[in-house]
């Protein structure tokens, strides 16, 4: 009997995971055989299964040399090209390349004049890998095909040509140095709203800080929550990254309201006024209240769209569904399935449904689809609504002259019950999900609660769901952040049933990803910001540099060996700098060290006399800032010394600079307790005061003056 630690050794590697990892202390930290077994679990394997584990083995070592190309290959244009072929090698073969643009491409090779790669013996048979040498190729997707020169086919790979890097705006090549505030749209308070912050508050605080001289605007991830489900609002776990929170669609502005009679009256109701004006007044928002207004209209717009339409209207929608294809019509039908189930009482997304709906090209969902065509069509109606009230915004911050833009954020995962994991659920590993080992902000670990993509699948699909995933996030000429930018080298799966601790690190292909990541973002003119906090292995920083993808650089991290704060001069050009982040306590907070209090009272410190040993080292942070402050020749005078601390890091040569609204409000309450889900209302508080009143305050004015001097452009 083949020995059972020896397979599982050999299966670890042939599926990318990890032996051991450096967490955020420095100590090595081996893997566990229970968690290994856990993983191998989460690809379908069976563990204590020695024959199975045995056959597994033989198929993944055999898959790459029995076929003459792989489904996908991403190599920079003048790259030499593997493809296997048996021994005794043929005495000819043709290649054959389709360019993206059609044009076409071909020659014949003699396979034993071309450098050899490696050999293999496998089943009895000799295989040989080979290097080919095709033309040079612009950037793009292309086909390359291999076959006999009777015409038989010998195989086909999608051909990806990537670029030198990422894209980054001529602004910041030319050495300019922007600023902007870092928003969670939620959060916006105004007037007009129903409660929530919505596009048009969008466009109108992008004008606004565009007054005040910001280049660029950070937003929180848009992506489609759960309309059905209002109380799944984390932005973090949506239902699909292909499309957008229906929630912040302004019922006002959208054409048809204005010509439906029906909908303007219900909204004029005292009634209806009176609901509106009490999910503003909340500090809190409330996501069901909010949730049901703006369905009770939309839902009488739409009824009026279908029947009152212009014809140029009706062509827009029309012309939105064709671009959007299959993708909208599952994401359409699977929102419309579940209002239907938790009408009935369902809850918890797909997963719950009856196991006839668990298939989107079923019978049942069919058969749905058929009934309900209306309710299908009017969650793509929605869709279209949002895409076009965002657009609306993106243009206003250009209008406004902010050379950046709108700056989107892509969550590193989906919901496990949502409808891009229903639409695609071959592509995710469902016996795991995403989280991270422990660090600082969360010293018990952190389990996400979203599948992983299985990155075997994911490149049998030669990438087509990362590369839709990519299109459907990055605006033209703006800014794109990748959460967790770790996640093209590595992810911290949980298997099921287990801890966070207990989890593991699953590798990804990251010279592939990276190309897929500067190639979109070459043609979506995108600069690509990456989130790389925590425990952030060489080969991400070295390929991010090389990509051209910036770093994400937080104060309270950047630290030298010793403790003491960077200096500004010493933070890299290509990144982005902040004070904090959505994880983080605003500073008033963490100046006050509240935030220590508040996570004391929520029982996240594992140890009894953590609490007060973090009391004690943030003491000692704070007395490093006001030194790192006093070394630039700066002054604290507030406190917190918020004006002062945003002058340390604009003095920084890095190209932008993210400020929070909360620092200007002073606001203590975050916004996410990390580790955390119903111990504290995450992603629902309010800032303090309505923005149309707190951006023509002195002290706003007054703030980004300062940091509008400290940015001036630098020679380079």
């Amino acid at each position: 009997m083949a020995d059972r630690a020896a397979l599982l050794e050999r299966l670890r590697m042939l599926r990318g995971i990890g032996r051991a990892f450096t967490d955020f202390r420095g100590h090595t930290r081996p893997l566990s055989d229970e968690s290994l077994c856990g993983l191998l679990g989460a690809f379908g394997h069976d563990a204590n299964d020695t024959d199975s584990l045995a056959r597994d083995i033989e198929f993944l070592e055999a898959r790459d040399w029995i076929r003459v190309l792989p489904p996908v290959t991403v190599l920079p244009s003048g790259a030499r090209v593997p493809f296997t072929v048996l021994v005794p090698l043929l005495p000819s073969i043709r290649w054959w390349i389709e360019l993206e643009d059609g044009a076409v491409l071909e020659g014949e090779i003699d396979p034993a004049e071309l450098p050899r790669v490696e050999d293999r013996h496998l089943r009895g048979l000799w295989y040989r890998r080979l290097a080919l040498d095709v033309p040079a190729l612009p950037p793009g997707y292309h086909d390359l095909r291999l076959s006999k020169t009777d015409g038989s086919a010998l195989g086909s790979t999608r051909l990806v040509i990537t670029p030198g890097g990422c894209h980054v705006p001529q602004a910041i090549r030319e050495g300019a140095r922007v600023w902007g505030p870092a928003l969670q749209l939620y959060t916006l308070r105004s007037a007009r709203n129903w409660g929530i912050g919505d596009f048009t508050d969008l466009a109108g605080f992008a004008t606004a800080s565009a007054a005040l001289g910001a280049d660029v605007l950070g937003l929180n991830p848009l992506h489609a929550l759960f309309p059905a489900e209002p109380e799944l609002c984390g932005p973090y776990s949506p239902s699909s990254r292909y499309f957008l929170n229906v929630i912040y669609i302004d019922p006002e502005a959208i054409p048809e309201f204005f010509a439906s009679d029906a909908a303007q009256r219900l909204v004029a109701t005292p009634e209806f006024q009176a609901r509106l004006a009490a999910l503003r007044d909340t500090s809190w928002v409330d996501y069901p209240g909010v949730t049901a207004c703006k369905l009770e209209v939309l839902r009488q717009v739409y009824r009026d769209f279908v029947l009152q339409a212009d014809r140029e209207r009706r062509q827009e929608f029309l012309l939105f569904k064709n671009k959007h294809g299959h993708l909208l019509e599952t994401y359409s039908l699977f929102h419309a399935l579940q209002d239907h189930f938790v009408a009935a009482g369902t809850m918890g997304g797909w997963p719950a449904w009856p196991a006839a709906y668990h298939d989107p090209e079923g019978l049942a969902a069919a058969a749905f689809a058929s009934a309900e065509a209306d309710e299908v069509e009017f969650h793509a109606w929605l869709q279209w609504i949002a895409a076009g009230q965002l657009e609306a915004a993106a243009d206003a911050a250009r209008e406004a002259g902010m050379r950046l833009g709108l700056y989107f954020d892509l969550a590193v995962g989906p919901n496990a019950g949502g409808a891009e994991t229903w639409g695609h659920s071959d592509l995710y590993a469902h016996g795991a999900t995403i989280g991270a080992p422990p660090d600082p902000l969360a010293l018990q670990g952190q389990d996400w609660g979203i599948p992983p993509f299985d990155p075997d699948t994911l490149r049998e699909q030669a990438y087509a769901p990362f590369t839709r995933l990519l299109r459907a996030n990055m605006v033209r000429d703006g800014v794109l952040r990748i959460d967790h930018v770790m996640m093209l080298f590595r992810l911290w799966w949980v298997p099921q049933g287990a801890s966070s601790a207990q989890g593991g690190y699953i590798h990804y292909r990251l010279d592939e990803l990276m190309g897929l990541v500067a190639l979109e973002s070459t043609r979506q003119r995108c600069l690509v910001i990456g989130e790389d906090l925590g425990t952030v292995p060489p080969e991400v920083r070295d390929a991010m540099a090389a990509a051209g993808v910036f770093s994400y650089r937080v104060l309270p991290f950047e630290r030298e060996a010793d403790g003491h704060f960077r200096r500004p001069a010493d933070y890299p050009r290509a990144a982005l700098v902040a004070l904090a982040t959505h994880d983080l306590p605003p500073l008033a907070s963490f100046w006050s060290g509240s935030d220590i209090d508040l996570r004391e009272r929520l029982g996240l410190f594992p140890e009894p006399d953590q609490a007060s040993e973090e009391r004690g080292a943030r003491e000692t942070t704070r007395a490093r800032l006001m030194e790192a402050l006093r070394r630039e020749g700066i002054e604290p005078a507030g406190d917190p010394p918020l004006a002062e601390l945003q002058r340390y890091l604009g003095a920084s040569p890095s190209a932008v600079l993210m400020l929070q609204p909360e620092d200007w409000l002073e606001m203590e309450s975050p916004v996410n307790v990390p580790g955390t889900h119903l111990e504290y209302p995450n992603w629902r508080r309010k800032l303090v005061a309505d923005w149309p009143e707190f951006m023509t305050r002195d002290t706003v004015r007054r703030l980004a003056a300062g940091i509008d001097r400290g940015r001036e452009p630098e020679e380079v």
